[in-house]
């Protein structure tokens, strides 16, 4: 292993943006990713004294000064980047003998040399989900999750709180990751470093600093310019012209047309459609990934700003499943839930009623009346939640959001979109593969794993036929957005949705940055956790599909 260098960086420049620095703490770190044991053991000694060492000289007496940690020590910038990856590595390292010399010898700093380690400001990988839910989840082997979370640390050097939090659900796990990883990392029109810079502006509509933070480091990794990431109007004219559709993708697509698609294929700085694709693939994907974070309250991890502090632990922080546990049970009951035994029995009776006859006049009429409900829903939070950490340097028209399809009191201006005129199945699907190879069948896989998933459970009880409510949800997000599937009795909606659940679903979809442990919280009160985390699956990607089925369908018009 090569030794570290003896210089120190100045501590006045900003850690974010410092490449070198991020460059030199994954080397050194990166010989631990090894499934060698033999190999894993010899790195961690020579790790370890050389990291002792670091941090010993890099600290010294003195009052607080900007930098972590107070008292009587601080450390320099630099050694606060080993610091905080070797926390990183003590939490959530797939391999056990990473994690327990990286903890044994953080106590040894901080026991003997009085050095001021850091830990996570927010314990866990997620808020809103007690900790003790990551132990046993029941629903998978734990050999096949632990083989996945090795090959995720492997590849990306990070176990990240998304992945820990998609764990819950192995066989969605297997095909995101599939997909996150081609997109970003496979064969594609698009030079890594646009693909990284999409993700955060797309992830940035949404205040979504923990996606962004994370794409940030994979940008500067991928030799991505300092520069573009002080400012959107540092970055190259073709990439800004994209700007109006992640825009209109993130929040409003049915305001998507053909001439959006022209614009950005004529002209000086063109794009070509396979790049436009890929470019849309990875929008809709990064906007709705948001959905999922602020969904699941993911927790920064403990090498991002704002999530690690050096205070001592409270009693508060000792006792966190416990505050989560009480926060769930004292909840005010202001909309009554139907019980699963209720819910199963109206499931029951949709299936008695399924021969029953609709005209298609009824059947749009139940649509209508479904999305002048979502008017009505109430109102999310003003105030942004979970982060106040600033990423609007990437941020355009930060007043455009989404707006209901129907206005409340008004005829909807916007077209319903028929998703039998241009279904996912038999357009979307061949259109983006045409122009994307081999994206297809991952996307098709992640969608209908993310519907079919099942255990046969809700809540306590077994054997049940979770379709009906499955397809509830699903249908009820793409509403959210326009689209009605005109072979469904949306009268099914308010027999299996309670209005909590879609008021729930649409913040998470439409306003996820303003979601509240409280609206988490308050849906589904019988449900396990690991039931809550599904449905934010299915936000994620029946929300990624409707946005690609408004872009696939205006690139469509164009070419025809």
């Amino acid at each position: 292993m090569a030794e570290i260098s003896e210089a120190v960086t100045d501590s006045s420049s900003s850690s974010l943006h410092d490449v070198e620095l991020i460059e030199e703490v994954r080397h050194f770190f990166g010989h631990l990713n090894t499934t060698d044991h033999h190999e894993r053991l010899q790195a961690l000694d020579e790790l370890s004294a050389n990291l002792l060492d670091l941090t010993i000289s890099g600290s010294d007496v003195g009052e607080f000064n900007g930098h972590i940690g107070s008292g009587p020590k601080y450390v320099d910038k630099r050694t606060q980047s080993y610091l905080l990856t070797a926390m990183r590595y003590r939490q959530t390292c797939p391999f056990k003998d990473v994690r327990e010399k990286m903890s044994s010898l953080l106590q040894l700093l901080q026991k003997e040399h009085n050095i001021p380690v850091p830990r996570q400001l927010i314990e866990g990988a997620t808020c809103f989900i007690p900790n003790k839910e990551f132990k046993q989840t029941g629903n998978h082997n734990d050999d096949q999750v632990q083989q996945m979370y090795i090959e995720q640390f492997m590849q990306s050097s990070r176990l990240d709180h998304v992945t820990q939090v998609i764990g819950l659900h192995p066989k969605y796990l297997n095909a995101f990751q599939r997909t996150h990883n081609f997109m970003l990392r496979g064969d594609g029109p698009l030079s890594y470093e646009f693909r990284h810079y999409i993700a955060i502006m797309a992830a940035a509509r949404h205040r979504c600093a923990y996606v962004v933070r994370l794409q940030e480091k994979e940008f500067l990794c991928q030799g991505g310019d300092p520069e573009w990431l002080e400012s959107i109007n540092n970055i190259p004219q073709k990439l800004k012209d994209l700007y109006d559709i992640i825009k209109i993708l993130a929040h409003q697509p049915w305001l998507i047309t053909k001439e959006h698609i022209e614009k950005l294929l004529k002209g000086k700085d063109s794009w070509s459609l396979s790049e436009l694709v890929h470019a849309i693939v990875i929008m809709a994907h990064f906007s709705a990934l948001a959905s999922f974070v602020f969904g699941c309250g993911i927790n920064q991890e403990v090498d991002m700003e704002g999530g690690y502090t050096v205070q001592p632990l409270s009693i508060a922080d000792t006792n966190n499943d416990l505050v989560e546990d009480l926060s769930n049970n004292g909840l005010s009951n202001e909309t009554q839930e139907p019980s699963v035994d209720e819910l199963v029995s109206r499931m029951e009776k949709l299936k008695e009623q399924d021969g029953e006859q609709f005209s298609q006049e009824e059947k749009v009429k139940k649509f209508e009346n479904i999305r002048k409900q979502n008017v009505d829903l109430p109102q999310p939070s003003k105030e942004l939640c979970m982060t106040k950490i600033d990423v609007t340097q990437y941020v355009l028209d930060s007043e455009f959001s989404y707006k209901d399809f129907v206005k409340r009191g008004e005829v909807g201006s916007n077209t319903t979109f028929r998703a039998q005129d241009y279904a996912w199945e038999d357009h979307g699907y061949s259109l983006v593969n045409r122009l994307y190879p081999d994206i297809g069948p991952l996307l098709d896989e992640k969608f209908s794993i993310a519907k079919d998933l099942t255990y046969n459970t809700m809540g306590n009880k077994q054997e049940v036929d979770t379709f009906l409510l499955r397809q509830v949800i699903w249908i009820y997000i793409h509403s959210l957005f326009g689209i009605r599937h005109d072979d469904y009795d949306y009268g099914s909606v308010n027999q299996l949705m309670e209005r909590s659940l879609k008021t729930y679903i649409k913040i998470v979809t439409c306003y996820p940055e303003r979601t509240t442990k409280k609206d988490y919280d308050n849906f589904w009160r019988v449900f396990k956790h690991s039931e809550k985390v599904h449905v934010n699956i299915m936000i994620l990607e029946a929300r990624m599909q409707a946005e690609l089925l408004y872009s696939l369908r205006a690139i469509m018009q164009y070419m025809t």
